[in-house]
């Protein structure tokens, strides 16, 4: 049975933030949510964690997970970032934009792109998302809430709680979310590509 905290989506509360890292430095997974919809993360680089979100998510190795970072700094650590990356990085961070890059060794192996060494990463706008990554220290290991079959997030925290309550170890309800997942920008190659268009405008790099 998984913890179901409600934590003001302004306003975070301190003791339930720290409540919420203890728990996913103790391997658990977490749902919370972020600047465009509800995401479902766990500590980074623990396998167990990550296999259990892969088994709920029914993802297959080819699928790009995302480091929801705290800032700019951080997401450098484990992305290779030229200068062209960084002037767009900077000029979109914090927000609702999922960006893939070539990844440093400090990531770990088993969430790269099996072929291409790529890593999704993200600087979140949302209150509770910066609350627990300041508090956490490091990366969230994180993909959007989607569920198998479905084309849109999970929104609604109370039915999250009724699907989920057995397969995740907490469930932050931040109030509604959104209906759309991030833009994703692929920047691997020299021109910028829209990979997946959704919460954010991606008319500021197809202009590139």
């Amino acid at each position: 049975m998984s913890q179901f905290f409600q934590i003001h989506p302004q306003s975070p509360q301190t003791r339930l933030i720290k409540q919420a890292v203890e728990i996913i430095k103790a391997g658990g997974v977490i749902v919370y949510p972020t600047d465009s919809s509800y995401a479902i993360g766990c500590h980074i680089g623990d396998k167990a964690a990550v296999e259990r979100i892969r088994r709920l998510r029914q993802l297959d190795d080819k699928h790009n997970f995302t480091l929801v970072c705290s800032d700019l700094s951080q997401l450098g650590l484990f992305a290779k970032v030229d200068t062209g990356a960084f002037r767009l990085l900077k000029a979109h961070t914090p927000g609702p934009y999922t960006f893939i890059l070539d990844a440093t060794r400090e990531v770990p192996r088993m969430v790269l792109h099996p072929k291409r060494r790529t890593i999704g990463l993200r600087v979140p706008g949302h209150p509770i998302a910066m609350a627990l990554l300041a508090e956490l220290g490091e990366p969230l290991m994180s993909v959007s809430l989607i569920m198998p079959g479905a084309t849109e997030p999970l929104s609604d925290p109370y039915e999250m709680r009724q699907l989920l309550e057995h397969h995740v170890d907490l469930i932050i309800d931040g109030g509604l979310g959104g209906l759309e997942a991030s833009t994703v920008i692929n920047l691997v190659d020299s021109e910028p590509q829209v990979v997946r268009i959704g919460c954010g405008d991606p008319s500021a790099f197809t202009a590139q």
